[in-house]
């Protein structure tokens, strides 16, 4: 069995995770991060993008609040490259009440968080498709996000400090000696093989999944899952991120994200954060919802759904997953447990990762007796992409990738026409992204995520990985079905109107054209997708 030895052990390849790890590098520390998967293939990776202001929690949530607003101005100060200012509105509907707006404004005050009153008329000049009966808008500064390029700058930024980031190698065991943790045991899923890595801490930062990893050492820590299904519509609807002026509830944001619009969210206790369905009503309560902030939008193409589970930690029982603060744990597994060498850092937000991550640190450090200070909210994260290079007063902005395809004039290289991918860029992915399926290339360069949902790109990625991999020709084709096949996982529960005929068209390229399912090789690989549950049918 390999076995490495490490000062450090964080499990977890999500925002928290790579934040944990890029911080204790920074501060000197010998780091190996471990993820069972990509990086953000959990929870970072399944939500609507959304740079939190701490609007949305400054009644119900103000600590919540309080973290979001902090972060969220660091956040723009690190890695503008990875945020496009857009600015968010809470609007008043008529199905909200009027007089919430008046303590939604005193919560912004008591918070921090920037809040102006403007006239509807002046948010229907900005977003002319929003409900002409919304009586009142209030402006924040929210943003969207692009975690999955944010998550790969800053475990880009950790292996600059000398971390090692393990992707694919999920744990197995966890090695427990008497009182103390020392290590874990992971099945490297590239190599089908077990490893062994020894480390003075572990950091258990593994979201949704951090009851699990606790209850491999034998401790009890409590996890809810709770489920939150999205949308995408095949556009930008809006250009602002728009919240219902309300109570946080189901369907009540809609967040502009490169080239589409999310409406979110559901929030729905699940058992187990790998296994769970997508059902109809959720859809059906999303189109609902959109439709009371933009008139028409159930009406309009909508291109997948997708669900991400948050890890909303509670030491006391709740009836509603809504009621669980939003704000993040550390636990400390010495002082709580009685165990050493190990401790627990779940809850949060996105937005408030790199906090998350310093408070972390920080106990490390108490733990291995060092005195070694966070630089996280100094440093800007690396710029991993020439279009990253392309701003917007500092910001990504929609237009980067088409500035630099027309900069290069690599009009002929798109390998992807709907998300502008060249070439260059998923050749570059392939090679120092280290991906190992065409599903890894999407989180880094967005293939296949646009309106033909890998339709006309998947076929070429497939000769490039296949060219820059020297892998046997059996192995492309089972890249080629995994890839299909995860396409097909968040299609599935939109399948009507526009989107019913593109996958229809999809179905004829690869099904009888190409022959894709009786091309040599297994039909999938132990890499591929973990699909949705197939939902309860309780009528």
């Amino acid at each position: 069995m390999r076995t490495y030895q490490t000062e450090v052990l964080v499990i977890g390849g999500g925002a928290t995770g790579t934040g944990v790890a890029y911080d204790l590098a920074q501060r000197g520390f010998k780091t190996i991060l471990v993820e069972k998967r990509d990086l953000t293939h959990g929870t970072t990776g399944r939500y609507h993008g959304l740079l939190h202001s701490g609007g949305r929690y400054v009644v119900k949530d103000p600590k919540a609040a309080t973290e979001c607003i902090e972060e969220n101005r660091i956040l723009r100060r690190i890695m503008p490259h990875c945020l496009e200012d857009t600015g968010g509105f809470f609007v008043t509907t008529p199905w909200d009440d009027p007089d919430f707006g008046d303590r939604f404004m005193e919560a912004c005050q008591a918070t921090g968080v920037p809040c102006e009153e403007i006239s509807v008329a002046q948010m229907l000049r900005e977003e002319p498709l929003l409900n002409p009966k919304i009586s009142r808008c209030f402006r924040v500064p929210d943003a969207a996000a692009d975690s999955f390029l944010a998550t790969q700058c800053v475990a880009e930024a950790a292996r600059q400090y000398g971390a090692e980031v393990l992707i694919y190698h999920e744990v197995i065991r966890v090695i427990r000696e008497g009182d103390r943790v020392i290590g874990v045991v992971c099945h490297d899923l590239v190599k089908d093989e077990e490893v062994s890595i020894l480390a003075d801490m572990v950091v258990n930062a593994s979201g949704a999944w951090a009851g699990k990893i606790a209850h491999m050492v034998g401790l009890e820590v409590s996890v809810m899952p709770g489920k939150g299904v999205m949308v995408a519509a095949n556009h930008r609807v809006v250009n602002t991120v728009v919240n219902r002026c309300k109570m946080p509830s189901d369907g009540d944001i809609i967040v502009p994200v490169h080239t589409v619009a999310v409406i979110g969210t559901t929030d729905q206790r699940v058992a187990d954060p790998e296994h769970f369905a997508i059902e109809r009503w959720e859809i059906d309560l999303m189109l609902e919802e959109g439709d009371k902030l933009v008139p028409g939008f159930r009406q309009m193409r909508m291109l997948r759904a997708w669900a991400g589970v948050r890890p909303l930690y509670q030491e006391t029982k709740v009836a509603d997953t809504r009621d669980v603060t939003r704000a993040y744990t550390l636990l400390d597994h010495e002082t709580r447990d009685g165990v050493m060498g190990f401790i627990t850092i779940t809850g949060g937000k996105w937005t408030t990762f790199r906090q998350m991550a310093q408070v972390t640190a920080d106990r490390v450090c108490e733990k291995l007796g060092v005195e070694r200070p966070c630089r996280t909210h100094e440093e800007p994260l690396p710029a991993l992409f020439e279009s990253d290079r392309h701003t917007a007063n500092g910001y990504h902005y929609l237009g980067a990738r088409l500035t630099d395809i027309e900069s290069h004039k690599s009009y002929g290289d798109l390998v992807c026409e709907c998300e502008l991918a060249t070439r260059a860029v998923v050749e570059q992915a392939i090679r120092d992204g280290n991906a190992h399926t065409l599903d890894d290339i999407r989180r880094d360069v967005r293939l296949g995520m646009g309106p033909c949902q890998g339709g006309f790109c998947t076929y070429r990625v497939t000769g490039l990985l296949h060219l820059w991999r020297q892998t046997p020709v059996t192995e492309s084709n089972v890249a080629l079905r995994d890839f299909l096949q995860e396409r097909w996982k968040g299609l599935k529960p939109v399948l009507w109107g526009a989107q019913l005929k593109q996958e229809r068209l999809d179905e004829f390229i690869y099904l009888s054209v190409l022959n894709a399912d009786h091309l040599p090789g297994e039909k999938a690989s132990r890499l591929g997708p973990v699909m949705y549950e197939e939902e309860v049918n309780n009528e």
